[in-house]
């Protein structure tokens, strides 16, 4: 049963990252803008970071959704969900209205604050299904399996 459930994460997390990141992709500037809107990086790094973002994105979800890397991919996720989860929260506590930049946009969007809670309990949920998959990365038809011939090692048994 756990390896289905592996499978799900998978599918769902890597599905929803190739997506966010292939939405972004062909405006660079857009992703750049949202970044920036959150007012939380120094600004030197801000254009690095927005152009870099979508295709940390489609990597991630490409190794999620093959099963390839699994373990490290989904470090990769955990870790990029709760940057978002801090990054939303904190805009959401500052009192501003921007769109999350979560499948492209970003900026100022007067109906932001009603999607805060939305937002964060998405990315809570695919958190959990990235940090599943950190502690229990074999699931079915995945290439991390075919490769490595079972299972890979949960990190009890390392």
């Amino acid at each position: 049963m756990r390896d289905w459930v592996g499978l799900l994460a998978r599918v769902v997390t890597g599905g929803v990252w190739v997506v966010a990141g292939a939405l972004k992709l062909p405006d660079p500037a857009a992703s750049v803008r949202a970044v920036r809107a959150y007012d939380l990086l120094p600004e030197a790094v801000v254009p690095t970071v927005g152009h870099l973002l979508p295709v940390v994105e489609v990597v991630v979800g490409l190794l999620l959704l093959l099963g390839l890397l699994t373990r490290p991919a989904a470090v990769v996720s955990s870790l990029l969900f709760v940057a978002f989860v801090v990054g939303i929260s904190a805009a959401w506590a500052r009192g501003m209205s921007i769109d999350c930049g979560c499948f492209g946009g970003g900026g100022f969007d007067a109906d932001a604050r009603e999607k805060y809670p939305w937002e964060i309990a998405r990315d809570v949920g695919l958190l959990a299904a990235s940090a599943w998959l950190v502690v229990r990365p074999s699931s079915h038809l995945s290439l991390d399996r075919r490769l490595l011939g079972g299972s890979t090692p949960s990190p009890r048994s390392t």
